[in-house]
């Protein structure tokens, strides 16, 4: 398998630090709020990235945290007069239930800030101590000068850095370019104790110290949106190898940015929204659809009629699974001279050399359809085997399952529904026609689509 690394700008072939075990630290939400639409991509992509290292063998280790204390839910819960605890946890409840929606399945682990307190200050001791860090009047900042590697990530010279940086009025930084590890105490503002008074942790620390905590020194694998290659990213890998002395991430992922109807997303052009909100219009699995349509390292544009065909081709590959679990619950026989199913372990190899290939899951999605085609035109011969569709659903099931999607089993029909089914029915072997086409009408109305087939009723929800 190969993934593009960030840090070194190409290809690399992927080997895991320790056999087939895989590290893996993702950055997760600041909990002031539902996370946004650009939020989903990177969530949905490494969950997808994750999904198929465990189909492929590797036992994957993985995290990604929630920041639950930041100036963003300081402001909100002063906005709502309540405490910064009780918007962290409202938040990574309502988290829970967009990434449950979305298909993404829940880290190892979950740390918190606010959960790491302890183990954020020995680390910035640590730092302290090798004199890569200092603290001035409560705050404690990391000297990136003293890193010399500082900038290889992002790929900025540190010097040009610097001219476009500048310290305000009231910063006691003693460079441009240091970043706070330790922010002193201000009124209205939670605070633990610290060596260098009460205070709280700065953004970047978190993520190293976690990863540090639940996957060791050197990780695997550390993924996340581009916009956070700097500072973010670059600043974990500072003080990450300056405490310990050790590569900090062996491969960088990053996914690219998620543009609105051809426009990058902001506040300002009114086109910022919450997955929260996407999904009044739109079913969670088509966004999540949607987000690997495309290579994750290139740009996609998210717009109403993108989502349209997403939704359209998702529906696609749902007609497929109902048509053979409904042609496999009413198949007779075990033998035929049907199509041979193992002819569709082609499409499997593509879709895995498609993943393999930086996980080009535009690409494994399209050899999914080729495979899609073949078992329709196969299964509309009417002359399939019990084996043939038992392989062939099996290996749909597969592939859809890495991607994570058409996740949802056959529906069911409610009492009265199925009340009326049977009533057509009978109605039609009384040969009262009339009765027959008022009852499917009526459950047209109700959303549910009829088709008489040689095998029986197929009905699907419209």
């Amino acid at each position: 398998m190969k993934l593009y690394n960030t840090l070194t700008r190409q290809k690399e072939e992927f080997v895991p630090l320790n056999g087939n075990k895989v590290t893996m630290y993702s950055c997760g939400p600041t909990v002031y709020n539902y996370f946004h639409i650009g939020n989903a991509r990177p969530f949905i992509v490494f969950d997808t990235l994750r999904r198929f290292l465990r189909y492929r063998g590797y036992d994957v280790t993985f995290v990604q945290n929630f920041t639950d204390i930041d100036d963003k839910l300081i402001r909100k819960a002063n906005e709502e007069g309540t405490t910064v605890s009780e918007i962290a946890e409202r938040y990574i409840k309502e988290y829970f239930v967009d990434a449950e929606g979305l298909g993404i399945e829940k880290a190892d682990f979950h740390p918190r800030a606010t959960e790491t307190i302890p183990e954020i200050i020995d680390f910035i001791k640590t730092l302290i101590d090798k004199g890569f860090a200092y603290e001035a009047g409560g705050d404690v900042y990391f000297s990136a000068k003293k890193f010399n590697e500082y900038g290889k990530l992002s790929h900025y010279n540190i010097d040009e850095l610097e001219a476009g940086a500048r310290i305000g009025v009231d910063e006691r930084k003693q460079d441009a370019m240091d970043f706070v590890l330790w922010k002193a105490h201000k009124p209205g503002e939670p605070a633990w104790d610290s060596p260098w008074g009460p205070g709280r942790p700065g953004w970047h620390i978190e993520c190293s110290v976690m990863a540090n905590k639940y996957l060791g020194e050197t990780i695997d694998i550390h993924s996340g949106g581009v916009d956070l290659i700097f500072p973010h990213h670059e600043n974990e890998i500072a003080q990450s190898e300056a405490a310990n002395g050790k590569p900090f991430a062996r491969y960088w992922l990053h996914n690219a940015f998620l543009n609105i109807d051809n426009q990058k997303m902001s506040k300002s052009l009114g086109n910022f929204f919450t997955v929260r909100d996407a999904s009044k219009h739109y079913d969670y699995e088509v966004i999540r659809f949607f987000m690997l349509s495309a290579h994750y390292r290139s740009p996609i544009n998210y717009s109403a009629e993108q989502l349209e065909q997403a939704s359209n081709a998702l529906d696609r590959l749902y007609e497929c699974k109902r048509n053979m679990e409904f042609l496999l619950k009413n198949a007779k026989d075990e033998g035929s001279s049907g199509p041979d199913a193992s002819k569709l372990l082609a499409y499997k190899e593509k879709f895995i050399e498609a993943m393999e290939d930086d996980l080009n899951t535009a690409d494994a999605i399209a050899a999914i359809f080729e495979m899609v085609r073949e078992i329709n035109t196969d299964i509309s011969g009417g002359n399939t085997s019990k084996a043939y569709l038992e392989e062939a659903l099996n290996l749909f099931n597969e592939l859809t399952g890495v991607i994570g999607i058409v996740r949802k089993g056959e529906d069911t029909l409610e009492a009265e529904v199925e009340r009326l089914i049977e009533e057509r029915q009978k109605a039609r072997k009384e040969k009262n026609w009339k009765l027959a086409d008022e009852i499917r009408d009526k459950l047209k109305e109700m959303g549910i689509e009829l088709q008489d087939t040689p095998n029986g009723v197929k009905w699907k929800k419209l």
